[in-house]
C-alpha cells in the first residue's frame, strides 16, 4: 500500500512517520474497532434519548441495572461479530460488509431498547443469522474470476474523460429546465415537483453510484488533478437539478476516502469511514448548539441510526401484514400480484408517519420479502452477490477498489440490493471492474496489487 500511494521513495524519516500512520497491524485494527463500537453506541444512546418518536428509548421502562446489563450484552454481541473485520483481508465485501454490520449493530441496540411490540427474540436470532450468513461469503470469497475481455489501455485512458463530458452535458441540460439551489431542509418542498424523465433519473443514480466514483478513482490513480476538480464540479452541479442528498454526499465522501487512503491501510480507512462520523456526531451532541444539533441529526441519527430503526419498523410491520415475495421488484411486479401498490418506503411512511422509510436488503429482500424465518437465506444470497464483486475486482489495486466503490455502502444501508444493482450503479460498477485491466495501474505505479493482497 505504501508503494501504491507513492511513499516508497520517501526519506527514511518520512517513511517511519507514514509507517506509524499505516494502522495496518492487527492490534491497530482492534483498537479502531473498539473505538468505533464505543462511539457508535454512545451515538445510539443519544438517539434513544432525543429521538423517541422513532419508537426507541433508553431506561424509560427498564430498571437501571437491567438497562446496563442489556447494554453490555448488546455491545458484547457486536464486538464478537466485529472481530471478523480485525482478521479479514480487504475486499469490496469488507467495505460493504462493515457498513451493513453497522446496520445490524444498530439494530441490536434497537431490539433491546425499542418500544414497539413484536417477537423480539425471534427477530434478534434472525438478525444475527442474517449478518453472519451475509459476511461469510462477502469476506471469505475473494478469489479472482477470469474475464475474457479487458478494455485496451487507450480506451481506459479516455473512458473517465468521456464520463466527465457525458455528466456535464446531461446535468447542464437538465439545469436549463430544473435548477433549485436550496438547503437540505427545503429539498422535499421542491423535489416532488421535478419534471425529469425516467431515463434521467436512471442516469443520475448510476452516475452517482458508479460512473462518477469510477472516473474519480481513475483520475486519482493517474494524478490528473484538473480533471478531478472538473469532475467534482459536475457532481456538485447535479445537486440543484436532482435535489438528492447523495449528490452532495458523494463528492465529499470520495475526497475524504481518497485523502485517508493516501496515508492509511484500506481496512483502517473503512473503519474510520464510520468511526469519524460516529465520533463527530457524538461530540456534536455533547456541545448542544443549534449547529451541532444539525450535525448530530445528520451523522448520529440519519447516517448511523435510521437504517437500524427502519429495519425494526419492517420487523414490526411485516409481523402483521402480508409478505411481498419479491413483488416489489419492478420486473416481477408486472407479472405477479402484489399486496402493495405503492413502494415499500411509502407504505411504511403511511403506516408509521415517520417519512419515507427505505431500508437495506436485510429489510427489503429479507424481512419484507420472505419473513423472519427465511431472511438469513436471503442475506446469504446477497452476500454471494457481493462476493462476485470481490472476484471481479480482485486484480485491481486496493485503493482503486476502495475509492471507486465508496458510494455503494451508504446506498446499500438505505436501499435494497436489487435496486442498487439496477438503479444506483452497483451492476454497472461490477461491469466496469470486470473489463478494467490491472495492468493499467501497474504501468503507472510499477506494481500490480490486488485488494486481497493487502494484508
Amino acid at each position: 500500500m505504501n508503494e501504491f500511494v507513492g511513499r516508497a521513495g520517501l526519506p527514511a524519516g518520512g517513511r517511519s512517520v507514514c509507517t506509524d500512520l499505516d494502522l495496518g497491524s492487527l492490534q491497530s485494527r482492534i483498537l479502531l474497532l473498539i473505538a468505533f463500537l464505543l462511539f457508535f453506541y454512545l451515538s445510539m444512546l443519544f438517539v434513544s434519548l432525543v429521538a423517541t418518536n422513532f419508537h426507541v428509548g433508553f431506561g424509560f421502562w427498564q430498571p437501571p441495572l437491567t438497562a446496563i446489563a442489556m447494554t453490555i450484552g448488546v455491545v458484547s454481541l457486536a464486538a464478537v461479530l466485529a472481530a471478523a473485520f480485525a482478521f479479514a483481508r480487504f475486499s469490496f465485501g469488507y467495505l460493504v460488509g462493515f457498513h451493513l454490520f453497522a446496520v445490524m449493530a444498530g439494530y441490536f441496540w434497537v431490539n433491546a431498547f425499542g418500544t414497539l411490540g413484536y417477537d423480539r427474540p425471534a427477530a434478534l436470532i434472525s438478525a444475527i443469522a442474517s449478518i453472519v450468513l451475509f459476511l461469510a461469503p462477502a469476506l471469505l470469497i475473494t478469489q479472482p474470476i477470469a474475464v475474457p475481455f479487458k478494455l485496451p489501455q487507450a480506451v481506459l485512458e479516455l473512458l473517465p474523460v468521456g464520463i466527465l463530458g457525458l455528466g456535464a452535458i446531461v446535468f447542464a441540460s437538465a439545469a436549463l429546465g430544473e435548477f433549485h439551489l436550496v438547503g437540505l431542509e427545503d429539498i422535499y418542498q421542491y423535489r416532488g415537483a421535478l419534471n425529469h424523465s425516467r431515463l434521467f433519473w436512471y442516469f443520475a443514480g448510476n452516475f452517482n453510484g458508479a460512473l462518477f466514483p469510477f472516473a474519480f478513482a481513475c483520475f486519482l490513480a493517474r494524478k490528473r488533478w484538473m480533471l478531478l476538480l472538473l469532475l467534482c464540479a459536475v457532481e456538485l452541479l447535479s445537486y440543484p437539478t436532482t435535489l438528492s442528498k447523495i449528490s452532495l454526499l458523494v463528492a465529499f465522501l470520495l475526497v475524504f476516502i481518497a485523502v485517508l487512503s493516501a496515508y492509511l491501510e484500506p481496512r483502517a480507512v473503512v473503519i474510520l469511514s464510520l468511526l469519524v462520523p460516529a465520533a463527530v456526531g457524538s461530540l456534536a451532541h455533547l456541545v448542544d448548539t443549534g449547529v451541532t444539533r444539525q450535525v448530530f441529526g445528520l451523522l448520529g441519527l440519519r447516517l448511523l441510526a435510521v437504517p437500524a430503526l427502519s429495519l425494526e419498523h419492517y420487523y414490526v410491520f411485516f409481523s402483521e401484514h402480508p409478505l411481498t415475495y419479491f413483488c416489489q421488484v419492478s420486473l416481477l411486479k408486472a407479472v405477479m400480484s402484489c399486496p402493495y401498490s405503492e413502494q415499500l418506503g411509502d407504505v411504511m411512511s403511511n403506516w408509521f408517519r415517520l417519512g419515507s422509510m427505505n431500508a437495506s436488503s436485510f429489510a427489503i429482500e429479507g424481512v419484507a420479502s420472505v419473513g423472519v424465518l427465511f431472511a438469513p437465506v436471503s442475506a446469504l444470497a446477497c452476500g454471494l452477490v457481493v462476493a462476485l464483486g470481490n472476484r471481479l475486482s480482485a486484480g485491481l489495486p486496493a485503493q482503486f477498489v476502495l475509492v471507486s466503490a465508496a458510494a455503494i455502502p451508504p446506498v446499500l444501508t438505505n436501499i435494497s440490493l436489487t435496486t442498487t444493482l439496477g438503479t444506483n450503479g452497483l451492476g454497472l460498477l461490477l461491469l466496469l471492474w470486470a473489463v478494467t485491466p490491472g495492468s493499467h495501474f501497474a504501468a503507472e505505479r510499477g506494481l500490480h496489487r490486488s485488494p486481497t493482497s493487502a494484508v
